[in-house]
């Protein structure tokens, strides 16, 4: 056994039990759970949560370069938890691991850092805010204002993201329901970022503008022990509006979002009201995942099609998943990032 494959093991333990996509529907003994009647309070919210077993931070952006070729990004610190306890140094039962990815409309750049908590390898501080995992960074003076670094052996990434709207809470003020069980998590996001920066490729430097979502989310049992998968999108709509839906796959489908106007004002979306249905598949990884979507939200009008940018948008990370930029026609024109999961072989 690789140190690779132990550090997986010991930062998704429950995996090999098949409870959930990666072990997520596992049972949450022993750690503290999500309450609808905790209000979520900032800056403290923006930092770890030990008391709980998984959580993380996690940016995408859509991006253009000089001649108006679309651009992906990605950047995410885990946090798991071995026992409900923070602690000093090698004590710690806190593990953290890194995924970022650059996404081009012929490539996908990915790269992956595993650390162990407690020893300065990584962390998260709340104000200033400072997230990182070996020499990746996300850090600035406030939640608002932030730089994001990272690195691979064919990519790397430095971009300026500006918040030019409010923070989203998803679900009830925050507390965002995965189940008709119940299961759920504390779910909020930055979806309001500007950004401007230098993507390094294989081909050289590429300027870039665009916009950026952060998604901050943390539980201990997110998923209920029958679904295996999710499917994601964060869409951001020409005329401002924006739309986070997820569908997770179980025995019943079960689908929640949030409907984001352009000022900021969000209308929580129950099981049902969002649906996506798959348009169209591609085999990649020796997985048949799909890559073109019809989406709707009746209510707000939307029979959209999402397509990916690059079919190959696949994460070879310890927990391989899908992750790519995406376009949208037909009701409603833009752009977003589409995330799929438990996609098996």
């Amino acid at each position: 056994m690789n140190v690779k494959t132990l550090f997986l093991l010991l930062f998704l333990p429950a995996q090999a039990m098949a409870q959930g996509f990666a072990g997520l529907g596992t049972t949450a003994d022993g750690f503290a759970t999500p309450q609808p009647d905790r209000a979520l309070e900032f800056p403290a919210d923006h930092g770890p949560h030990p008391a709980y077993r998984i959580e993380w931070w996690y940016l995408t952006a859509n991006m253009t370069g000089p001649d108006g070729t679309p651009y992906g990004l990605q950047w995410t610190l885990f946090r798991s938890a071995l026992a409900p306890r923070d602690g000093e140094g090698w004590e710690t039962p806190q593990l953290w691991m890194g995924h970022a990815a650059v996404t081009t409309p012929e490539a996908h750049h990915v790269a992956e850092r595993l650390a162990r908590g407690g020893i300065g390898q990584a962390g998260v501080e709340p104000a200033p805010f400072h997230a990182w995992i070996d020499d990746w960074a996300m850090q600035g003076p406030d939640f608002d204002t932030l730089t994001l670094t990272a690195s691979g052996p064919d990519f790397a990434y430095d971009v300026d993201l500006a918040a030019t709207g409010p923070l989203v809470l998803h679900g009830q003020d925050g507390y965002s329901v995965k189940s008709a069980a119940g299961q759920a998590s504390y779910y909020y996001s930055q979806p309001f970022y500007d950004l401007t920066g230098t993507l390094t490729l294989p081909e050289g430097n590429v300027a870039v503008t665009g916009q950026a979502w952060l998604d901050r989310e943390w539980s201990s049992q997110p998923l209920a022990e029958d679904q295996d998968g999710w499917d994601w999108f964060s869409l951001s709509f020409d005329n401002g509006d924006k739309l986070m839906g997820f569908v997770l796959r179980g025995a019943s489908d079960f689908t929640a979002g949030t409907w984001i106007t352009a000022q900021g004002a969000v209308t929580a979306l129950p099981d049902g009201a969002f649906s996506a249905t798959p348009l169209s598949w591609h085999e990649v990884a020796g997985r048949d995942v799909p890559v073109e979507w019809q989406v709707r939200l009746p209510e707000q009008g939307l029979d959209a099609t999402v397509t990916a940018i690059n079919p190959d948008a696949w994460m070879t990370t310890s927990v391989p998943y899908w992750e790519g930029p995406v376009t949208i026609s037909g009701s409603h024109t833009g752009t977003g990032y589409l995330e799929m999961t438990g996609y098996d072989e």
